[in-house]
């Protein structure tokens, strides 16, 4: 738009069409850049120290998964090195895995070990295995929200006129 003194001087010829133009764009520069220059720096340093903030968040974010998928990878090649051979195993052992239970056949040695606790059973590609107890420690270590189970075991002290005192039972005793 032209102001009534820009339009007087066009009219009286004193200035043409391009000095005018070229005065216009040269105020617009001015008021652009003078307030950019008070409130610019404090707002642009602003900006930088956000974008600053949040690419310090993602870092630990990404590092923090990078250490999770490192964990669960020591945690992967631990269970598949010190997997126990259940093949040939009858005797039904049971146990719970998410609200379930589950069965799986082993032999009688490793059902004794699984219902002391010496052993474990973790979830591998699909089916579980079973892993020594001192391995399925460090799988909780690194993963502990992989499924690991070990059979607690709890010494009951018997009460004092329980007639049955002395008459424990077997661990692996079959029902």
């Amino acid at each position: 738009m032209v102001n009534s003194l820009q339009a007087q001087l066009l009219k009286a010829g004193l200035v043409d069409e391009k000095k005018l133009k070229q005065a216009q764009r040269a105020k617009k520069k001015e008021a652009k850049a003078q307030p950019a220059g008070d409130a610019g720096p404090s707002a642009a340093q602003k900006a930088r120290e956000q974008k600053a903030e949040r690419d310090r968040e993602l870092n630990q974010q990404r590092q923090a998964e990078a250490a999770r998928k490192a964990a669960e990878a020591q945690a992967k090649q631990m269970i598949e090195q010190n997997v126990v051979d259940r093949t040939g195993g009858e005797t039904p052992y049971q146990f719970v895995s998410k609200n379930k239970i589950k069965k799986i056949h082993v032999t009688e040695e490793q059902f004794g070990l699984l219902s002391r606790g010496r052993l474990g059973i973790t979830r591998l590609s699909g089916g579980f295995v079973l892993i020594p107890l001192d391995i399925a420690e460090k799988v909780r270590e690194r993963a502990p929200h992989w499924p690991v189970h070990v059979a607690e075991v709890k010494k009951e002290t018997p009460a004092e006129d329980d007639p049955y005192a002395g008459y424990e039972i077997p661990d692996d005793l079959m029902w």
